[in-house]
């Protein structure tokens, strides 16, 4: 019998985890549960210390963390308050109907912030429909 793994968290390293981890909860208004994780939906993010990474991470595009928002020109606010450099400021992307935004941590990993609008969800629906194929994704409900 086999079954699907279910993604459950993402590691992130860091040769200064307390304060990586300072900016995810000043940046998002989250804060580490007893175990250490940053809960973000089904998937969680842990920072971590390791002693075998670089201070600074040299390739950020090889890996980046989507964060999927209901507001992003809030979270873009929040992301400015705190001083952040933005890779990619906040944009309409009209042929994915989503706003993106690109930002870096204080270790040089790269972060989206991504918020999906009604036009996405209908493309969507049409690209599925068009392979054949059920979207099985629930749509967000209005907020």
């Amino acid at each position: 019998m086999s079954s699907t793994p279910t993604l459950g968290s993402i590691l992130l390293a860091s040769t200064n985890p307390q304060r990586l981890r300072a900016w995810y909860e000043a940046a998002f208004a989250v804060r580490a549960n007893p175990d250490g994780f940053l809960e973000f939906g089904e998937v969680s993010l842990i920072i971590d210390g390791r002693d075998d990474v670089a201070a600074r991470n040299p390739e950020p595009g090889r890996t980046i963390i989507n964060l999927h928002v209901h507001d992003a020109r809030h979270v873009a606010d929040q992301l400015d308050s705190i001083g952040s450099t933005w890779v990619s400021p906040l944009e309409y992307r009209e042929d994915g109907g989503a706003w993106f935004a690109t930002v870096l941590d204080p270790d040089g990993n790269y972060l989206q912030i991504i918020e999906l609008t009604e036009a996405y969800w209908v493309a969507r629906q049409n690209r599925f429909a068009g392979a054949g194929r059920p979207d099985r994704s629930p749509t967000p409900s209005p907020h």
